[in-house]
């Protein structure tokens, strides 16, 4: 599978548009950004992954070897997907911060990750759209707190 992908943090315009009013299974805190692997993978959107510092449940691909992942299930959280068709809505200009050992890991496993959230955005489109349905129990496990519906009219569904 080709890609291209970098680390880059979600702007404050991507953050009007998508208020916690209305968007309320997006990561909203204030004050910190939305830091994301984005994922190139579609000639039409971005798939950007969010990093998060503690993961419960399994939609998602956890860290193993880092600091940070001995003390909490950090990881990035496929559930929590943000589909991006508009650059202004990724901020270039910022620096984005790490940990250098989740960095290194991701970079490792990044084949895996692209093919892990791919998965995880045409799983849902299949069932959505009818052409490959799964189990309601294991849809509603994988997708009950998904951002994905936010996003139909950029996946054309």
């Amino acid at each position: 599978m080709d890609f291209d992908s970098g680390l880059y943090l979600l702007s404050p315009k991507f953050m009007e548009d998508y208020p916690a009013s209305t968007y309320p299974e997006l990561m909203h805190k204030q004050g910190r950004p939305y830091t994301c692997l984005l994922i190139e993978t579609h000639e039409d959107y971005f798939i950007c992954v969010p990093f998060r510092s503690d993961i419960r449940h399994k939609n998602s691909f956890l860290f193993t070897g880092t600091k940070r992942s001995k003390r909490t299930s950090s990881g990035l959280d496929y559930s929590k997907i943000v589909i991006i068709e508009d650059p202004d809505y990724i901020d270039s200009t910022a620096s984005v911060v790490i940990d250098q050992d989740e960095y290194n890991e991701m970079i490792k496993n990044l084949p895996t990750i692209v093919q892990e959230a791919n998965d995880y955005v045409d799983t849902y489109i299949d069932h959505v759209t009818g052409k490959t349905r799964i189990h309601p129990r294991e849809f509603s496990r994988k997708y009950q707190f998904s951002t994905l519906p936010y996003f139909h009219e950029i996946l054309k569904i």
